[in-house]
């Protein structure tokens, strides 16, 4: 069985009725359940906004390697621009 470590939180009023009515709605058994899945969520967007980060440092870092080497004859910063924007405002999203 896997090691178990206790802690302590503290919430807002409002995330621990929202918590204590999951479990008394019948959708986890415990807080400590609802608690464990709202962590793996929150663990899977923080890879997700990790690796559209790394790609979009990669994109910006190509652009750049390119109008070095004069082979971009345009820059095209209302496009990168853009991309950030999407990404920022999916994080925002995702919470």
């Amino acid at each position: 069985m896997t090691e178990l470590e206790r802690l302590t939180i503290t919430l807002t009023p409002e995330l621990s009725e929202t918590i204590k009515a999951a479990v008394n709605e019948g959708d986890y058994a415990s807080a400590s359940e609802v608690i464990r899945e709202a962590l793996r969520d929150w663990k899977l967007k923080r890879a997700l906004r990790q690796e559209e980060l790394a790609a979009l440092k990669a994109d910006i870092d190509q652009a750049l390697s390119e109008v070095v080497a004069g082979q971009l004859s345009e820059f095209n910063r209302e496009r990168i621009v853009e991309r950030a924007r999407k990404l920022l405002a999916a994080r925002k999203r995702m919470g």
